[in-house]
């Protein structure tokens, strides 16, 4: 099965994964911000995107996939969703503004 070719920035880095653990890691003195990507992304992707859209040189990155859970609300049986996530480490002094 052929995967679709991700080359567009907006489409890689779906959104910024904003929570409390993610604000810790931005406020640091090596700043690492977290953001969700399609399952399709790589490494090298993120990292280009990142240099396009916040003109940023990206350090390092690091995905983690996050897996789909099975959960149970008021006593119904229902799935929360997996996602693909990418902390991206930037130079000590440099910031990305999310508003």
């Amino acid at each position: 099965m052929a995967r679709a070719k991700l080359d567009n920035s907006a489409v890689i880095l779906s959104r910024p994964r904003i929570t409390e653990k993610a604000s810790f890691l931005s406020g640091d003195k090596n700043p690492v911000y977290t953001f969700e990507v399609p399952a399709a992304a790589n490494k090298i992707q993120v990292k280009r995107a990142i240099k396009e859209k916040y003109g940023l040189d990206a350090l390092r990155v690091n995905i983690i996939n996050l897996p789909r859970k099975k959960i149970t609300v008021r006593g119904k049986a229902g799935i929360k969703t997996g996602v693909k996530k990418a902390l991206v480490a930037v130079k000590a002094g440099s910031q990305i503004d999310f508003l």
